[in-house]
């Protein structure tokens, strides 16, 4: 199974580096490498939510992830999306931008010799704005299943009076818009685009979260008639009606959930952007090391985790990934006023996955010396 699941990515890696090398060299081949490291490791969090997603998306719509999204991956967050960010901010066209990102001024200076800025420092400049935006959409999403109710209790003695809290309607809404308030008053320089990102941030996840679950439930809504219909007079199930429930999320309902999943990895997309330019400020490069060695192997560890079933083995990854990208978005707001490194955030993230699955394994530990199954419920 590995294999087969892995085997584009490896692919992919040969081509790239390959690519790399034509287009410059052994160094070019170096810098592709630490940037698909880099994704990755700053991206694994974002591989166990993406999993606990496409777990209700059907297997076209988890083929689309792997075909379609990494071409969206690649030319839409990792090359088009800096160029846009460049013209909003800077009115620069996404052509000349591109072609700005591809003569840079020399020894890699913040500026060329008649005062104007290189892409990097115009993208960098823009910094307020992606970290709001992105900063908002990770934050709800975090803040959503932070005041839900939950099978499993990772870090109990917070999970659950924070779940009691979230019976209170919108909590999660106005935590995430008093959070964003505090930052644009203290810590951004212009208050009033910050606050702008950061409400299109929220209204972009409230639309598109909003649309996939409405849909979805449209259709179990379907499949529930469907299957009234079908039981037979000793009211058991018929095998078509025992199927319905296997079905999962597809037609509208699996597109704007590859559509959240799409807008998600872009909010996840935003620090590696920022931080690959630390490595290289070339966009060939950044597009061959970022979107496609990293983004197809975090695709690829998506659906690992899904075949796998390891999600539902180790039941407080999720739990460790939403705390990673709790911390992420609050990173990410604080960030607008204060520099923060990548790698920060990468540690963090890795340490949370990491404490999460350890407790997975003690968990299941203690459940196997009682006799008991791995899929128990317990807190």
């Amino acid at each position: 199974m590995h294999v087969k699941i892995f085997m584009w990515s490896y692919i992919v890696t040969a081509v790239s580096l390959v690519v790399a090398f034509v287009y410059g060299s052994w160094s070019a081949v170096v810098l592709c490498a630490i940037l698909g490291v880099l994704e990755v490791s700053l991206s694994f969090d974002n591989a166990v939510i993406n999993a606990t997603i496409l777990e209700r998306m059907s297997e076209f719509w988890q083929k689309m992830f792997l075909t379609v999204g990494i071409v969206i991956a690649v030319f839409g967050m990792r090359l088009l999306l800096p160029l846009l960010i460049v013209y909003f901010a800077a009115g620069l066209p996404p052509v000349e931008a591109f072609q700005l990102a591809m003569n840079p001024p020399a020894d890699g200076a913040a500026y060329f010799p008649d005062g104007s800025p290189s892409y990097e420092t115009l993208l960098t400049d823009a910094h307020p704005i992606i970290a709001a935006f992105g900063g908002m959409f990770l934050l709800m999403l975090f803040l959503n299943w932070l005041f839900e109710e939950k099978e499993h209790t990772w870090l109990t003695w917070l999970e659950r009076p924070l779940a009691k809290a979230g019976r209170l309607d919108s909590m999660a809404i106005l935590v995430a818009c008093l959070l964003l308030l505090v930052v644009s008053e203290t810590l951004a320089e212009d208050a009033e685009t910050v606050l702008f990102a950061g409400l299109l941030g929220l209204v972009v996840y409230l639309a598109v979260n909003g649309l996939g679950t409405f849909f979805e439930n449209a259709e179990h809504i379907g499949e529930d008639d469907g299957e009234a219909r079908e039981t037979n007079v000793d009211h058991e199930p018929s095998v078509a009606g025992r199927n319905t429930k296997l079905v999962k999320a597809a037609g509208k309902a699996g597109f704007f959930l590859f559509l959240y999943l799409e807008v998600l990895d872009a909010s996840f997309s935003f620090d590696g952007v920022i931080g690959a330019f630390a490595i290289t400020s070339d966009p060939i490069l950044i597009a061959l090391g970022l979107g496609l060695i990293g983004a197809m192997f975090v695709r690829s560890l998506t659906v690992y985790l899904v075949r796998k079933g390891t999600l539902s083995e180790y039941v407080y990854l999720e739990h460790g990934a939403h705390w990673a990208i709790g911390a992420l978005a609050v990173i990410l707001m604080i960030s607008i006023g204060v520099h923060i490194s990548e790698f920060i955030t990468g540690l963090l993230g890795v340490a949370f996955i990491g404490a999460a699955f350890i407790s997975s394994i003690q968990r299941n530990k203690r459940l196997r010396a009682k006799g008991e199954e791995v899929g128990t419920v317990h807190a």
